[in-house]
């Protein structure tokens, strides 16, 4: 990972647990990136300080930018996608992660349509509607870089999704139905297979990534990593994933997941 260098990076839901983690990962890189973009729905909020906090101590080789983002407002994904444009200024997004994500503890008998609603709009359709907003960019970016094949220094999208959105596995079933939440996960991974074939064209990487089981405020149970080690095995993770990865489901030792 010491060789992984990369311009720029924005994250979606990085107020706190894995993207707050990947955040900190990332400015700690021995190359950090030029530019990265880290989103919330309150930037203004109290989780939003540890952000701006986080921004102010920055050295001079990397800058983070804190801009307000909600996966679920279309108006709200355009205004971030044209700052981040401005903040670019002719330069391509080389890395997008997809990590805003929420969960409803439910059962078969206790889901209802607005509980899945809800959930599929941030997990799934909110991750669709950002890739659309920010595809111009990551496309330039793969254009104008001179590295062979694929990676996320050149041009990528990860997805984060989980193991509960596995089909084959159906992880933790017994304990944790968690219908809306595997249904929106499984969509998502689906999300990223039709992108590997619609992006993939352009030289844009595009991945779902189980991020393990993290100790967040979505996984705080049975969670079996801390953020700080669980994102650093993310990030080895994302330093080399390549064309051979395009449109596959890994974790975070870089694993494949089963569909």
């Amino acid at each position: 990972m010491e060789d992984f260098k990369i311009q720029s990076v924005l994250l979606t839901g990085s107020d706190r647990g894995i993207g707050l983690g990947l955040v900190q990962q990332f400015l700690e890189l021995l190359h950090p990136p030029q530019f990265l973009f880290a989103t919330c729905r309150h930037p203004e909020g109290p989780e939003g300080q540890v952000l701006k906090e986080m921004a102010a101590r920055c050295s001079k080789n990397a800058r983070l930018v804190v801009l307000q983002l909600d996966v679920t407002d279309p108006h709200s994904i355009t205004a971030a996608a044209k700052e981040v444009e401005e903040h670019l200024a002719g330069c391509g997004l080389n890395l997008l992660i997809n990590n805003a994500g929420i969960a409803q503890e439910t059962t078969l008998d206790s889901e209802t349509a607005q509980s899945m609603a809800a959930v599929y709009a941030t997990n799934t359709i909110g991750p669709m509607q950002v890739c659309q907003a920010f595809l111009p960019l990551l496309k330039r970016a793969a254009m104008k870089s001179n590295c062979p094949g694929m990676s996320c220094g050149k041009a990528a999208i990860v997805n984060m999704s989980s193991s509960y959105g596995s089909i084959t596995a159906l992880d933790e079933w017994q304990r944790h139905q968690d219908v809306s939440y595997r249904c929106s996960k499984a969509a998502l991974n689906m999300l990223t297979r039709c992108q590997s074939l619609g992006y993939g064209t352009t030289g844009v990487l595009c991945v779902s990534l189980h991020p393990g089981g993290v100790k967040t405020h979505l996984g705080a149970e049975k969670g079996v990593l801390t953020v700080d080690s669980g994102t650093k095995k993310i990030l080895d993770v994302l330093s080399s994933l390549s064309a051979k990865d395009n449109g596959t489901f890994v974790d975070w030792r870089g694993q494949r997941v089963p569909w």
